[in-house]
């Protein structure tokens, strides 16, 4: 099945290890690949497999490799570096959603409440937990998983082997994305945030005008329910607004080739 196996030469079997590592970047990157959450054996044993498959096929475009050690640990870092940029793009929509989470969380007065959560090792606001969950659930329905295996084999054809390379617009590119963290993240909590405003502002008229009544007694239950009800409704715009944000992962990734070759 893989005729190239065993390796012939000591050139093969280096050759191959600059394919897993760029396979071991993204797959430690990616959203569901890249937590706690998933073994360490099984990641390693996605990237083996992976390279497996596109070893022969890009094996014929192999380049001259450098025949001292430390050139050529040089080159495994940069082809990581390769594997982990690409993960990063989606690991920036998840980072908005748990932020999004955590500002719904914090107004809804469930900032004393945190749930342990395996795939980052840390104490993570319960609804981060639910909205994560729910946008990998996403993620999986529209395939956009697939699509960065696709972007695996097609980096091959763009960026070669050893391609990589820091610019400043590879950094402004990335600054920019992590930008997006902080902007989507208010946009997916914005209909929560402002019905909860709103709520604030007719308790503290009703504190002036009725000083006999626990506003805090009153606040916390009807914050909880206002904020569930605002999610239960919103919750089309939700998942409509990360459609289109992973829908954008096309273009990012083929414009971040660019910027690395």
């Amino acid at each position: 099945m893989f005729p190239a196996l065993p390796f012939s030469t000591l050139t093969e079997f280096s050759f191959f290890t600059l394919v897993v590592s760029r396979m071991a970047g993204i797959f430690a990157a990616t959203p569901m690949f890249g937590g706690k959450a998933v073994p360490m054996r099984i990641k390693s044993a996605l990237a083996l497999v992976m390279a497996l498959l596109l070893y022969p096929v890009i094996r014929t475009k192999a380049p001259e490799l450098p025949g001292d050690s430390i050139s050529m640990m040089l080159l495994i870092v940069r082809e990581t570096l390769v594997g982990i940029t690409l993960g990063l793009v989606s690991q920036a929509i998840f980072a908005a959603v748990e932020f999004c989470g955590q500002l719904i969380g914090m107004q809804m007065g469930f900032s004393i409440v945190s749930l342990f959560d395996p795939s980052q090792g840390t104490q993570t606001p319960i609804l981060s937990v639910v909205q994560t969950l729910l946008a990998t659930l996403l993620f999986m329905a529209l395939g956009v998983h697939h699509f960065f295996i696709n972007s695996l084999v097609e980096s091959y054809q763009v960026l070669p082997l050893g391609g990589w390379h820091m610019s400043g617009e590879l950094l402004k590119f990335v600054t920019g994305t992590a930008t997006t963290i902080f902007t989507l993240g208010v946009k997916l909590a914005a209909p929560v945030m402002v019905a909860l405003l709103a709520a604030t502002v007719l308790l503290g008229i009703m504190a002036r005008i009725f000083p006999q009544m626990n506003i805090f007694i009153i606040s916390m239950p009807l914050n909880i329910g206002i904020g569930f009800l605002i999610l239960g409704v919103t919750l089309m715009s939700f998942l409509h607004t990360l459609e289109r944000s992973f829908a954008t992962l096309t273009l990012q990734i083929k414009a971040l080739f660019r910027l690395m070759a």
